[in-house]
C-alpha cells in the first residue's frame, strides 16, 4: 500500500503495474551510474543494459527505448513498408493503446482478428492474411501480445508462439512481440523468455511495469534490426544523452525482479476469488493466471467508470477497460494488507450501492 497521496492515508493503487516506484536500492544505483553520451555509444550504463537484455533473451543485440510504444512502434517501422497490414489481436495495446502510430508514423494498417482469450491461433491469423493480389493492400507482419492485457493478463503458449512463427515464416511474414509483461508470461509458465521468444523476429518487453524500473523498455532482435531500431528511435526523438541515470534502474529490475513476480500472480489470484464473492461482480478466478484481474459490473447497474469513481472515493484505484469491465493490476507496490483492504472496500461499496438502489 502507498500512503498520504492526494489526503488518502491508505491509497492501493491498482490502476496499473505503470504506478511502480523505484526502490531505494533502484535509487542509490541511479544516483551512482556512470553515464556517457548514449547517443554516441558511449554511456556504459547503457551499453551493460543493452548486452544483458540481448544475453537474456538470447538474441543478437538490443536496445534501450524510452517507452514500449516507441520499442513497438520501432519494430513495426523496421518490418513494413508504407501500405501494409499488421495482424494483431482486436484488443492488443498496438491496436487500441498506441495513439494509431502504426498508421500515423509506420503508414501501416491494422488488420484485426479475435480471439475470446487474446491468444491468437494460427488459424485465425491465417483468416485474416491478405491474398497476393496487386489490388489488395499486403500483409507483412504479425504481432502478439504476451500476456495479453485487455484479456486478463492471459498467456501464450510457447508452443503456439512456435508454431505461429514456422507458418509465419513458411510465407515471407515476421513476428514481433509486445511482450511488455513477458516476464509475468515466463513466471506463469516457469519457462524462460530465452525460450519463450527464440523464434519471434523481433521482442519488446517494459522495465517499467511488473519489474519496477521507473522508466524504459527493451527491444532485441538480430544485430542487423537493431541497427535498423537504433536509428528509428533517434527519428521518433528517442535519442537519449546521459540514460544511464535510468539504465541503472532498468538493469536492477532485470536481474532482481522477475523472482518476485509469483508474489505479484498470488495477489491478482487473492483478488480475483474476492471478487468472485461480491454479489453484482463477475469473474472467474481460474482464468487469472498472472497480475491482471478484469471483472464485470454489469449487473450491479453501473459501468465500469462509475465503479472506478465509487472506488476511488474510497481509497482504493481502479481503471475501466470497457463499459461494464473494470481492471486491477497487482504490481510491487501492493501487499496482502493491500489486497485485503481492496477487497474489504469492494465488498463494502457493493452493499451499499444495492442498499441505495433497493
Amino acid at each position: 500500500m502507498s500512503g498520504g497521496v492526494d489526503g488518502f492515508n491508505q491509497v492501493v493503487d491498482l490502476r496499473s503495474d505503470t504506478v511502480t516506484r523505484p526502490t531505494p536500492e533502484m535509487r542509490r544505483a541511479m544516483a551512482e551510474a556512470e553515464v556517457g553520451d548514449d547517443v554516441y555509444g558511449e554511456d556504459p550504463t547503457v551499453n551493460r543494459l543493452e548486452t544483458r537484455a540481448a544475453e537474456i533473451f538470447d538474441k543478437e543485440a538490443a536496445l534501450f527505448v524510452p517507452t514500449g510504444c516507441m520499442g513497438n512502434l520501432i519494430a513495426i517501422k523496421v518490418w513494413t513498408h508504407h501500405g501494409d497490414e499488421v495482424i494483431c489481436e482486436e484488443r492488443s495495446h498496438v491496436n487500441l493503446y498506441e495513439l494509431a502510430s502504426m498508421s500515423a508514423i509506420a503508414g501501416c494498417m491494422p488488420r484485426i482478428a479475435r480471439a475470446e482469450d487474446g491468444i491468437l491461433s494460427w488459424k485465425q491469423i491465417e483468416a485474416v492474411i491478405r491474398p497476393k493480389i496487386y489490388y489488395d493492400s499486403q500483409t507483412a507482419l504479425v504481432s502478439l501480445e504476451n500476456t495479453s492485457n485487455m484479456a486478463g493478463g492471459t498467456v501464450y503458449p510457447t508452443a503456439q508462439v512456435n508454431d505461429i512463427c514456422d507458418r509465419a515464416h513458411d510465407i515471407g511474414l515476421k513476428v514481433h512481440l509486445d511482450g511488455a509483461r513477458i516476464f509475468n508470461a515466463a513466471t506463469a509458465l516457469e519457462e524462460s523468455v530465452a525460450e519463450m521468444t527464440r523464434k519471434v523476429d523481433s521482442v519488446m518487453f517494459c522495465l517499467s511495469k511488473g519489474l519496477g524500473a521507473p522508466v524504459g523498455s527493451m527491444v532485441a532482435g538480430s544485430r542487423e534490426f537493431i541497427d535498423k531500431a537504433r536509428v528509428y528511435r533517434k527519428m521518433f526523438g528517442g535519442g537519449m544523452r546521459q540514460a544511464g541515470v535510468i539504465a541503472a534502474a532498468g538493469l536492477l529490475a532485470l536481474e532482481k525482479s522477475p523472482s518476485r513476480l509469483h508474489i505479484d500472480h498470488k495477489n491478482a489470484r487473492r483478488l480475483a476469488e474476492g471478487v468472485a464473492k461480491i454479489s453484482g461482480f463477475a469473474i472467474d478466478p481460474a482464468k487469472v493466471r498472472t497480475n491482471i484481474v478484469i471483472f464485470d459490473c454489469s449487473k450491479t447497474g453501473k459501468t465500469a467508470v462509475e465503479w472506478c469513481d465509487i472506488l476511488y472515493k474510497r481509497g482504493v484505484w481502479a481503471q475501466d477497460t470497457a463499459l461494464h469491465s473494470v481492471r486491477l493490476v497487482t504490481h510491487c507496490d501492493v501487499d496482502e494488507a493491500g489486497i485485503e483492504r481492496a477487497l474489504t472496500v469492494l465488498q463494502d461499496a457493493a452493499m451499499q450501492t444495492q442498499k441505495v438502489g433497493a
